[in-house]
């Protein structure tokens, strides 16, 4: 167990004026000793300056540029063409390797063409963008370049945080340059917070802005504890909640990158469920409304060869407790495919333990397999099969079945119809579409059901 507190801060610095007890290890990351909570007010009022020092050199500036066409139909009327407009980006970001590894968010770096990351010392590097992974919104760039080792932040993935334990948020706020602003952990596991269906988010009340984006999260061993990168505010401004993503995701973009993949590879459990309600909790006689009800268990999944059936309640996966969807998704794709997790349950109020072997989602997210419906109301459509591979990496559902409609042709029969691209063709005639075959040379009178932006429409064509 690792010292999280400010008590260590106060020891630091003694340290720091010459102790002979120097808990400072060789590499900058501080040495291992038992978990204490400050014991005095003396602990509690004790300077970051230690704590700074160590983890400051290692966070970034991040600014970076892009071109934008723009189409203006009004332009184009009297002969123009599209217009090429350069856009910026102001961020922050981690050096996590000393060859000049860098995190931070996707969205600083999204849809720019050129990157430069100013170190701490205010040398500049340009920087290559190696993996941008959209669900967990981190990318990670390689700076060229680099020609000495770099100062590094140990990634700390043991999750060993508590509520109330205090944090700094460091990064460039608004483009001023590097700030240090001070909080503590005032939630984990912030699931339903709308930035992600797969995040599990530490939420912090230390001050976090614009500009902040991808920056570091440290706690009082000058360790990552996440990168920062959404708040919720009215104005646009800190109101002390903020969230960061957890190192644990965090390393595994950066292994993925650092191995040579252009895209994290996440495993599933082939299982999807509700929350437990209090309703759903005193019906079944449970002491509080805890886990995620499966109601839906993908068949030959892993969930399935495990032996997980609807109607079982997953209360935990490797000891960590799980609520709703987002945070099952989240612990299950921390892991790597093929990977064996413990599954705590209950079954008809007993309570047991499942060893489940999580894989990658079948199928795959091949776009260029979609064929153009030739005749019919749809004639003119894009089709191509739903899988859970292609589902999830659209941003969708794993478990949607149907067809989805890609591009469309202006005046085609199928934009005539209503329909447009992005919907999934579910059902025709009450029957479940599994593949594109069964939408071609649809005709009038035809019942067709839907889902277009997460709702359902079911109508007669005509």
């Amino acid at each position: 167990m690792k010292t999280s507190s400010l008590a260590i801060a106060a020891a630091l610095l003694l340290a720091a004026c010459g102790s002979p007890d120097n808990s400072k290890a060789q590499d900058g990351v501080f040495a291992e000793a038992p978990r204490q909570l400050p014991g005095d007010a003396l602990s509690m009022k004790a300077s970051f300056a230690p704590v700074v020092r160590e983890a400051a050199p290692a966070v970034v500036n991040i600014s970076a540029r892009g071109v934008q066409t723009v189409r203006d139909p009004f332009f184009e009327m009297f002969g123009g063409g599209p217009q090429q407009r350069v856009t910026g980006s102001i961020g922050s970001g981690v050096i996590v390797r000393a060859d000049g590894v860098v995190v931070t968010n996707r969205h600083v770096i999204e849809n720019m063409q050129q990157i430069r990351v100013t170190l701490a010392d205010r040398r500049e590097f340009a920087a290559k963008v190696v993996l941008a992974d959209e669900r967990s919104d981190i990318a990670v760039l390689q700076l060229e370049g680099v020609s000495e080792r770099l100062p590094v932040l140990n990634i700390d993935d043991r999750e060993e945080q508590q509520i109330g334990d205090l944090v700094l948020a460091i990064g460039n706020p608004f483009g001023v340059g590097q700030t240090v602003t001070n909080g503590i952990i005032s939630a984990l596991n912030r699931t339903d917070t709308g930035i992600s269906d797969s995040g599990s988010f530490i939420q912090t009340d230390a001050a976090i802005n614009p500009g902040n984006s991808g920056g570091a999260l440290v706690d009082m061993d000058g360790d990552l504890i996440g990168i920062n990168t959404a708040i919720f505010s009215r104005t646009g401004s800190s109101s002390g909640v903020g969230f960061a993503v957890p190192a644990a995701m965090v390393r595994q973009v950066v292994d993925s990158a650092v191995g040579g993949a252009t895209a994290v590879v996440r495993p599933w459990l082939g299982v999807k469920g509700d929350p437990v309600t209090a309703e759903v909790a005193r019906s079944l006689g449970l002491d509080r409304p805890q886990g995620l009800v499966i109601t839906t268990v993908y068949p030959e999944g892993p969930g399935a060869r495990a032996g997980l059936r609807t109607g079982d309640i997953i209360t935990a996966v490797d000891g960590a407790e799980i609520n709703d969807q987002g945070g099952l998704n989240f612990r299950i794709g921390t892991h790597e495919p093929d990977a064996t997790v413990q599954v705590a349950l209950l079954r008809d109020g007993d309570a047991r333990t499942i060893r489940a072997r999580v894989q990658k989602l079948p199928g795959n997210s091949d776009m260029s397999a979609a064929t153009t419906i030739q005749a019919g109301a749809l004639a003119g459509a894009q089709a191509l099969t739903l899988n859970p591979a292609l589902a999830d990496s659209l941003g969708g559902d794993p478990f949607t079945r149907g067809v989805l409609l890609g591009q469309i042709g202006r005046g085609s029969m199928a934009a005539r119809t209503g329909f447009v691209r992005g919907d999934v063709v579910v059902s025709v005639n009450g029957r479940a579409v599994t593949s594109a075959g069964q939408l071609a040379n649809l005709q009038r009178g035809t019942e067709v059901t839907i889902e277009r932006q997460g709702r359902r429409i079911s109508g007669t064509m005509r």
